[in-house]
């Protein structure tokens, strides 16, 4: 029972990695990256000092 979960769960971890590495893959050979940078302010214009 424990063998099954074990191995279960090394599967989906796998499969959750693959995933990962294939969408870094997908996002580092894209011709425009699109980074945005965003002010970190509160909505509110209370920053923390």
């Amino acid at each position: 029972m424990y063998r099954r979960l074990f191995n279960s769960q090394t599967t989906a971890i796998e499969i959750l990695q693959k995933a990962q590495q294939d969408t870094e893959e997908m996002y580092m050979s894209a011709p425009d990256h699109n980074i945005r940078l965003f002010d970190s302010k509160k909505p509110d214009g209370d920053d923390e000092k």
